[in-house]
């Protein structure tokens, strides 16, 4: 049987890389969309490392060419005959092109017990809606944002005095543990022929 052929999309510290290394995941390719940490954890770490830069592409301006990225990082993916992709802190929100090529096999984690506060600023809508629970949802991501099968949650609770820093820390603290199980329990379902959508999880208290 084929191991799984794992690419983990990053942009920024490589904590949840890190993580997933930890956790004994085997990660074949890191690609990331600028220069950052997550690259030298990769390197570190003996895993194929690659920068598909966004300057190249138009960088943070409005004239972005997000078609051309997308089918860039699609070859990148496809050339290293990935399987299944875990985006985890990734910054470029990808076009459907993507998303297409690996139906159903892209991950992604999200601070919040989805679909409560999609998008961005989850952590600070959570707070400002008042609630008295937040957490962290792994999902299969669909070319809708913070949308597709939710595949595990764990709840996180929200404390009086929490402002966004200490909340998303907490948040990020279970997210560091989740996130890995869920991919490693996907790796071996996929292993079996068995796709992501099948491996649906519970909501878990933290």
């Amino acid at each position: 049987m084929e191991p799984v052929r794992l690419c983990v999309l990053v942009s920024g510290s490589g904590t949840i890389l890190e993580a997933m290394l930890e956790s004994g995941i085997e990660v074949t390719l890191v690609v990331s969309d600028r220069p950052c940490r997550a690259l030298d954890v990769a390197r570190r770490a003996g895993v194929t490392a690659q920068l598909v830069d966004r300057l190249n592409f138009g960088g943070f301006r409005s004239t972005f060419d997000r078609e051309g990225y997308t089918v860039e990082l699609t070859r990148v993916l496809r050339e290293d005959r990935i399987d299944l992709v875990a985006m985890a802190g990734f910054g470029t929100i990808v076009t459907g092109a993507f998303h297409r090529a690996f139906p159903g096999r892209v991950l992604n984690t999200h601070p919040s017990l989805l679909p409560d506060f999609p998008g961005w600023h989850a952590v600070a809508a959570t707070l400002e809606a008042g609630v008295n629970e937040s957490g962290c949802t792994v999902h299969v991501a669909t070319e809708a944002l913070d949308d597709g099968p939710i595949l595990a949650q764990r709840r996180v609770e929200v404390y009086p005095n929490d402002d966004e820093t200490s909340l998303h820390e907490r948040i990020k603290t279970v997210e560091r543990t989740l996130y890995p199980t869920v991919v490693a329990r996907v790796m071996a379902s996929l292993a079996q022929g068995r796709e992501p959508e099948s491996v649906a999880g519970t909501v878990e208290e933290s």
